[in-house]
């Protein structure tokens, strides 16, 4: 059996169409089992086929991330044989991004996406009939390579970020990716506009509190700033700058008597 074709039922039930019978997306056949073996090649409906012009599904913009996944390397390179099942299985998808309120949770869940095909040789192969070598080895040049795979989404690097959208789906090619550390590592950490970006996170991440930095399993280096040091600091420096001037005074006068 093709072990991308079994279906887990304890993350089918996981999912956000667990209420839906099989028969609902697949054909009849499906009640019969073993299933036909006919029935692998039936196509799978895409996210725009039930929730396109839907109002109820409005907040979720099906169709503006439509537009930008088809300016997407893997749109670019694979057309309409990259559906949104290459990423988002429908037995199991799950928006951990909009209801998590866990960083690492939300890291995971997406990386997973992602390492599915990319860290798996035989089904990159299978989508995009060639080889290629391991993530690690690909991002041999990134410092500290674990915790960011652990902490970081693929995608913060490998998208263009559009503010309108919650997550990108406009995945860059490589050359394009973003290289440099104070893309992340800064006080307008990029990070602000994508993976902060959620409401049950944008709090924590905007927190300057110690308890805040403290809380933020997702803390970056660079792009927190905690409130009160910074004016303890300004205090420190200023009175640093007073002291200076009162004892170059003191010793003017003293040197003129």
């Amino acid at each position: 059996m093709n072990p991308y074709l079994i279906i887990d039922t304890i993350q089918l039930r996981n999912g956000v169409h667990h209420n839906f019978d099989c028969t609902d997306c697949h054909s009849y056949d499906y009640t019969t089992y073993p299933h036909i073996a006919t029935l692998k090649l039936e196509p799978m409906a895409t996210c725009l086929d039930c929730h396109a012009g839907d109002e109820s599904f409005a907040k979720y913009e099906f169709e503006k991330i439509d537009e930008e996944f088809q300016k997407s390397v893997h749109y670019k390179d694979y057309g309409d044989n990259f559906t949104c099942a290459k990423c988002h299985n429908q037995h199991y998808y799950s928006p951990s991004a909009r209801n998590s309120s866990s960083v690492v949770e939300i890291v995971e869940y997406s990386n997973k996406m992602c390492l599915s095909c990319h860290n798996d040789m035989k089904k990159f192969s299978l989508v995009s009939g060639e080889a290629k070598p391991t993530v690690v080895t690909i991002h041999d040049w990134l410092p500290n390579q674990e915790l960011h795979f652990q902490h970081v989404r693929c995608i913060e690097c490998h998208t263009a970020v559009e503010d309108d959208l919650m997550v990108s789906h406009n995945v860059l090619s490589k050359e394009n990716a973003v290289r440099r550390c104070a893309e992340c590592h800064s006080a307008n950490s990029m990070l602000k506009a994508s993976l902060y970006k959620y409401q049950n996170l944008q709090e924590r991440a905007e927190d300057g509190t110690v308890l805040g930095m403290l809380s933020n399993e997702n803390y970056v280096i660079g792009s927190h700033q905690i409130p009160i040091l910074k004016i303890i600091s300004l205090i420190i420096f200023f009175g640093t700058l007073a002291g200076i001037a009162i004892h170059l005074t003191f010793r003017i006068i003293i040197k003129k008597k």
